[in-house]
């Protein structure tokens, strides 16, 4: 049967950001959904008020808390998601994949394969990734790039309301896992974008272009998108034209879409806010450098964060976030 049941943590809730409860709520009245959440005083609204409402709405039979133990309600997804239900998780911080891996990577991710497909694992996890909210490092990763190596395993960001909603709305609907990245600094914007109330999705595996541009490619994931956009704002006071490509789908990746940006542009920056190694930002330049290195007129940069854990200090954090000016400055070195 089609039910999604949501299994959740706690988060914060802000104005108009990626809150995940008009998805949910929509797919809910056009579905046996429930979700779950992971604390046991969170009364059905998870850790970022991120399902706020839907107790309400709902009930407690599909809107449930659970203890925090990442490993069991994880766990209680897959199995739920393998016998016929389309439950949401709530993991509160991508670094609780330590807890709960064996669920997603060994369980979550192989079975369809393990069975001769005959077996699907519609089962969404969100998760709060990003820094700068003076978290400390254990609870302010961004390290979705572990999830893209999984072979199985689909994995989002979105980078706005609009985008978000979509994004949430196409991943319950999927046939296989997928892990949707919340950036927390996103949480705290208040966006002047157009939500639709009626439903509506977003395609996995689709990149966007944020803004057109002839200059130079500033490819942005999730809060890094915006960071993007306020660069190409400055690089325009300078005479720059910059095309902003929003990612969105990191596995499945859209190819394409960044290929034919820089087929145009012949520069990119790739602005990623993970650990620098083994990230999505390596891959895209070894993308770019293997597919259009003939319409390059610069090398690809890369503008991450630092190769150490997140610090707790306010000043250090602030120098560890990729910044705009980051990024104005990668993007005048291609166009020197």
């Amino acid at each position: 049967h089609d039910g999604c049941h949501i299994f959740r943590r706690s988060t914060r809730r802000c104005d108009r950001n990626l809150s995940a409860t008009r998805p949910l709520s929509s797919w809910a009245r056009t579905s046996r959904a429930a979700a779950n959440a992971n604390s046991s005083r969170m009364h059905g609204e998870a850790p970022m008020r991120l399902t706020k409402g839907l107790v309400g709405d709902f009930g407690r039979q599909r809107i449930r808390d659970t203890p925090i133990a990442e490993s069991g309600f994880v766990g209680a997804g897959v199995g739920a998601a393998a016998t016929g239900l389309r439950p949401v998780v709530d993991l509160m911080y991508v670094g609780f994949l330590g807890v709960c891996g064996d669920q997603i990577l060994n369980n979550a991710a192989k079975i369809h394969y393990m069975f001769g497909g005959k077996v699907k694992v519609p089962l969404t996890i969100m998760t709060g990734i990003g820094a700068g909210t003076n978290s400390a490092a254990q609870h302010s990763e961004t390290v979705y790039s572990v999830f893209t190596h999984y072979p199985g395993l689909k994995v989002v960001a979105p980078s706005n309301p609009y985008n978000a909603k979509g994004l949430y709305a196409a991943s319950i609907r999927d046939d296989d896992p997928v892990i949707i990245c919340n950036n927390r600094q996103l949480m705290g914007i208040r966006f002047d974008v157009d939500v639709p109330e009626e439903s509506y999705t977003v395609p996995l595996g689709q990149a966007d272009v944020a803004r057109e541009g002839t200059d130079v490619t500033l490819l942005g994931i999730s809060y890094m998108t915006q960071i993007c956009l306020q660069a190409a704002e400055d690089l325009a006071a300078q005479g720059y034209s910059a095309e902003v490509i929003d990612l969105l789908s990191l596995s499945p990746m859209d190819d394409e879409a960044i290929l034919e940006s820089v087929r145009k542009t012949r520069r990119i920056v790739i602005v990623d806010e993970d650990y620098p190694r083994c990230s999505m930002a390596g891959d895209i330049a070894a993308l770019v450098a293997e597919e259009a290195f003939d319409y390059l007129d610069a090398p690809p940069k890369r503008v991450t964060p630092p190769h150490t854990s997140v610090p707790y200090s306010m000043p250090l954090e602030a120098l560890f976030v990729p910044t705009k000016e980051q990024v104005v400055a990668a993007a005048l070195e291609t166009l020197e």
